[in-house]
């Protein structure tokens, strides 16, 4: 009998388990003959007598057997269905194992009939409260959580449970290195992501901790990532963003301090006097959750996508901006294939999804050239030196919405080792962009970048026009430009018979906006809604950018992309701008007549609640899996490979990380070649200028 079957209709899984430990359990079961049916029934490993078989059972008996085989705690110390007063009214722990020498206590609860988090670990802690256990798991089978019962209000977590012969300070005071994170990250051995321990620690701590959640969450995850960086560059240097059995004040003073270093290294994120608002157990209990995650990987990906959570909570959608899917992202930059001579820009940045990406996609072709493999932990360590000079000198990030420069500025800051372009502007209003420069503050933080980007204007004294190779943005769908002084100096501002309208779409102004930016032969991708393609009143947009460039690819995108956010249909428009003449040597002549690209989303990326849908092994054949990835370090390739025996229904790339399912690109030569390969055959085929 195939457990998997078995658990296929409940809310139980077996990811948290190996094959080993899956087929050993299947061995032992057999089946009984009642009201002409078969049962299946397994010999309990504790109570030592036939039970009959059902999901939860499953998933206990498998857990029993990691207790007692992995951990070594002999089956006299655990009780199943341990009854637990509460008053009048006793309820039944799942699992509890006694305290070795008080043979009465209760150590360890674990509770495995609340297959969600939030409700197993309410029931959960209930039961350490009531029974004065120090340590409590709650588990579903796929994702699991260890937890230590500071005091009735604090549960902090652990990264691991002590084994039989381990007491719990052996776990809480254990020195870590950056392998020592890798080897044991959260976000791959419990298969949580970043973005549920925030909404964990929201609802836990910080609902009721009388401060910025926004600014305090970013303060950390800001500390965080130094302390990872200088651990990247030293891998035995000790990380200090933990707790090693610190008290409480000790832990923030400690934490105060890497801060100070971060903005002292960082600058031009956090004001110099900004500090760590947290209290001191507040703080403790959000350091416990955040301390087993690694943020740093080759990508960037793990905290990009945290950091996108957050301003997407705090302020992004209310202005109708909502953060373009890296899986997107990474599929334009695959198909403006930039080069590290190049300047890029994005003009709505957001976090700076286009241009941290355009920036990994260029360091991969520095490190090719120099015969260089790209490491596990690529972003933390030192690079190359081309590769900081292409983020110093070649891209740049302009957006209204100052949390999100400032989260844009950190990523930036990381890869170009602490210089950035990233620019708090407002890109349509360009013609009071100048009144920023007499802002003292403004200066402070933005003028080496504002400096480079006036180098780049196509004349001295106008900030409309620009030299740009390529700008990739998803502008803003929602709301209106109804101020005339605005509207008057865009063409896209005009009615067909050339008067002014009294409101235009913001996007549709930053399509002329941004074509503004780019020199001739530059190229452009940009998230426009599908309306704009078909709408018989938008036909004039349509004109005007067939006019001032050759359309070289439309892809529309699958209509839950931009969910939970917005189910606004979109599609990403691809074009190249003309140049003035057909001289020899010119990006892109004009021509009349050219093919285009066009192409559909098949796979539809998330689910209609806008959860992600994630690869499943089964899709893609077993010659395909990473573990034939030469370029992976062995520390990667042996994390991989125990992990792949936990996650087998899943496929993982080469941090453990699960792979979004879409059929945009290839992902790390895993899956399958999707759209952006397509393209670049087509672009190959036209001889266009960049391929």
């Amino acid at each position: 009998m195939k457990l998997s079957e078995f658990l296929k209709d409940s809310n139980y899984k077996l990811s948290q388990f190996s094959d080993r430990q899956i087929a050993e359990f299947e061995n032992t079961i057999f089946f009984k003959d009642l009201k002409e049916k078969q049962i299946p029934y397994i010999t309990c490993i504790v109570r030592k007598k036939e039970i009959k078989l059902t999901p939860e059972e499953a998933v206990r008996q498998l857990y029993l057997m990691k207790l007692t085989k992995d951990l070594g705690y002999p089956t006299d110390r655990i009780e199943l269905e341990y009854a637990v007063s509460f008053g009048r009214e006793k309820k039944r722990a799942d699992i509890v194992i006694f305290d070795k020498d008080k043979t009465t206590s209760p150590y360890i609860m674990v509770e495995l009939k609340k297959p969600k988090l939030k409700d197993g670990k309410e029931q959960l802690k209930s039961y350490c409260n009531a029974t004065g256990a120090p340590i409590g798991v709650w588990s579903n089978g796929e994702s699991i959580s260890y937890y230590h019962r500071k005091d009735p209000n604090y549960f902090e977590d652990i990264s691991e449970l002590p084994a039989s012969h381990q007491k719990l300070s052996d776990i809480l005071k254990d020195r870590w290195t950056i392998d020592d994170l890798m080897a044991k990250d959260k976000l791959v051995t419990e298969r949580k992501s970043l973005k549920d321990l925030i909404r964990e620690m929201e609802d836990e701590v910080l609902a009721n901790a009388g401060v910025d959640v926004f600014e305090e969450l970013f303060k950390l995850i800001f500390t965080k990532l130094f302390d990872e960086m200088e651990s990247g560059r030293n891998r035995t240097r000790h990380l200090e963003f933990r707790n090693y059995g610190d008290t409480e004040s000790e832990l923030k003073e400690k934490l105060q301090n890497i801060f100070d270093k971060a903005k002292n290294k960082w600058a031009g994120v956090f004001s110099e006097d900004a500090r760590l608002m947290l209290t001191p157990s507040h703080l403790s209990v959000c350091v416990s959750s955040l301390q087993d995650v690694k943020l740093f990987n080759s990508n960037l990906e793990v905290v990009d996508e945290a950091f996108e959570y957050l301003i997407n909570k705090s302020s992004k959608g209310e202005k109708g901006q909502y953060f373009t899917p890296r899986y997107v992202i990474d599929m334009c930059v695959r198909m403006l294939n930039p080069t590290k001579k190049e300047t890029v820009i994005d003009t709505a940045a957001g976090s700076c999804g286009f241009p941290v990406h355009s920036i990994f996609y260029v360091w991969e072709q520095i490190l090719k050239e120099k015969g260089l493999t790209k490491s596990h932990l690529f972003t933390s360590e030192e690079k190359p030196t081309e590769c900081t000079d292409y983020v110093v000198n070649n891209v740049f990030a302009v957006d209204f919405d100052e949390k999100a420069v400032r989260v844009a500025r950190t990523l930036n800051l990381i890869a170009g080792d602490g210089q950035t372009n990233v620019l708090h502007l407002n890109t349509l209003d360009y013609e009071r962009w100048d009144e920023n420069t007499k802002d003292e503050d403004w200066i402070d933080t933005y003028n080496e970048g504002w400096k480079k980007l006036k180098n780049l204007r196509t004349h001295k004294n106008s900030n409309r026009d620009f030299q740009f190779d390529i700008l990739m943005a998803n502008p803003p769908f929602a709301g209106d430009i109804k101020e005339s002084r605005i509207l008057a100096k865009y063409e896209l501002g005009k009615k067909p018979d050339g008067k002014y309208q009294t409101k235009v779409g913001r996007d549709i102004l930053f399509i002329e906006r941004n074509l503004d930016f780019l020199k001739p032969g530059g190229r452009m991708a940009v998230v426009l809604p599908q309306g704009r393609f078909n709408n018989s009143s938008d036909k004039q947009i349509r004109e005007y950018i067939a006019d001032r460039c050759r359309i070289l690819g439309v892809v529309g995108l699958h209509g839950n992309v931009f969910k939970p956010h917005t189910g606004t249909k979109t599609s990403v428009l691809l074009v190249q701008k003309w140049n003035d003449d057909s001289k020899a040597g010119a990006l892109c002549p004009k021509v009349d007549d050219y093919p285009i690209f066009f192409a559909t989303m098949q796979e539809t990326s998330k689910d209609n609640s806008g959860e992600k849908i994630y690869v499943r092994k089964r899709d893609y054949p077993v010659s395909a899996r990473i573990t034939n990835n030469e370029e992976l370090e062995d520390v990667a390739v042996d994390v991989y490979n125990e992990v792949a025996e936990d996650l087998d229904q899943y496929l993982l790339d080469t941090h453990g990380h699960l792979i979004v399912k879409h059929d945009l690109f290839n992902h790390d030569q895993l899956t399958q070649d999707g759209i952006a390969e397509a393209f670049a055959e087509f672009a190959k085929k036209e001889r266009l200028s960049f391929f």
